[in-house]
């Protein structure tokens, strides 16, 4: 007998190193809208683990925009910052196993070595004899050679990486003892059980070294969803990149991620710009469907009016509908 199919469970992970911006919202929303189509549930967690990073009132922003959005997640809000003791007990269970190493290394010592990776500099190894640096608080980088990772992304297909010839090492703990993102979001996306994760393609390539870990942590690996950027790219959407804050107005903004995903408005804009917008999710006469609807608090029973269908280019078995009351 067959084992009944594990309920859809994703999720949205923010940092808190200031307001949301356009990109951010463009990640919600397909993170959310694919676990609605599932039927699944959609939880919220602040990731918050870096305290130099981290903006005071970033994340009660964060989850104020999100709510005038529309997004509505199950259970309550996870902050990292909290569960550093479960993150703790992972390295050390690795570091059990000799899966981890002290490295010494300095950003400059790295790059001086010349060696090209997928983000920069590869590191080139230095430290796994021992720490080149005796005297120096050391890092703990997580081994990587002789891995290869091939897995299945279902957007992009099949995705085969060497982390040796792509990175080299990765760092699990700083020097300053602050836990690396990579280690605290497989320990919380393995127990918070996780099945789906929807992201963007600058995500892509740290992929292979996530899952190389929940392998060696012995977790499950969830189904990943990377969605391409729109054709012609643009650049990564993002704080690194002084990406504006996301806009107040929900309308345009949400006009602008529908434009993002389905490569089209469809003469919508004129349409949005009468009316308040929202976010959500409904079940309509052929099955799950997207929806972005008016208004933003459930309308989804009868008497909705469809004004606009969309196929998106990132779910092709879904659709994007514009609603509108009778």
């Amino acid at each position: 007998m067959n084992a009944p199919p594990v309920p859809y469970r994703g999720r949205f992970a923010p940092t808190p190193s200031g307001p949301l911006h356009f990109g951010s919202i463009v990640a919600a929303a397909g993170s959310f809208l694919d676990a609605r189509a599932h039927g699944g549930a959609w939880h919220l967690r602040i990731d918050d683990l870096d305290p130099p990073r981290t903006v005071p009132g970033a994340a009660d922003a964060i989850i104020t925009t999100l709510d005038r959005f529309g997004f509505q997640w199950d259970g309550p809000v996870v902050r990292q910052s909290a569960r550093t003791l479960a993150y703790a007990t992972a390295l050390q269970s690795l570091a059990a196993r000799a899966h981890v190493y002290r490295c010494t290394c300095s950003r400059t010592e790295i790059a001086r070595s010349g060696l090209p990776g997928i983000e920069g500099p590869r590191y080139p190894g230095t430290c796994r004899g021992g720490p080149s640096h005796p005297g120096r608080t050391a890092a703990r980088r997580l081994d990587v050679r002789d891995v290869t990772v091939t897995f299945e992304d279902r957007l992009q297909g099949a995705v085969t990486q060497s982390l040796e010839a792509a990175i080299g090492g990765c760092v699990l703990q700083r020097a300053d003892g602050v836990l690396a993102s990579l280690l605290a979001c497989a320990v919380d996306d393995a127990d918070a059980g996780f099945t789906h994760v929807v992201r963007g393609a600058d995500l892509l390539a740290s992929t292979p070294r996530q899952i190389h870990l929940q392998r060696l942590l012995g977790y499950p690996t969830p189904a990943y969803s990377t969605w391409s950027r729109p054709t012609p790219p643009v650049s990564k959407l993002s704080k690194q990149t002084r990406a504006a804050p996301v806009d107040d107005r929900t309308c345009p903004t949400l006009l602008q991620v529908l434009v993002f995903r389905t490569g089209t408005t469809r003469g919508m804009d004129r349409w949005f710009a009468r009316r308040s917008v929202g976010l959500g999710h409904s079940r309509v006469a052929h099955g799950p469907r997207h929806i972005v609807r008016i208004p933003a608090p459930a309308l989804t029973g009868r008497g909705t009016r469809v004004c606009r269908t969309a196929a998106t280019q990132s779910f092709p078995d879904s659709a994007l509908l514009l609603c509108e009351p009778p």
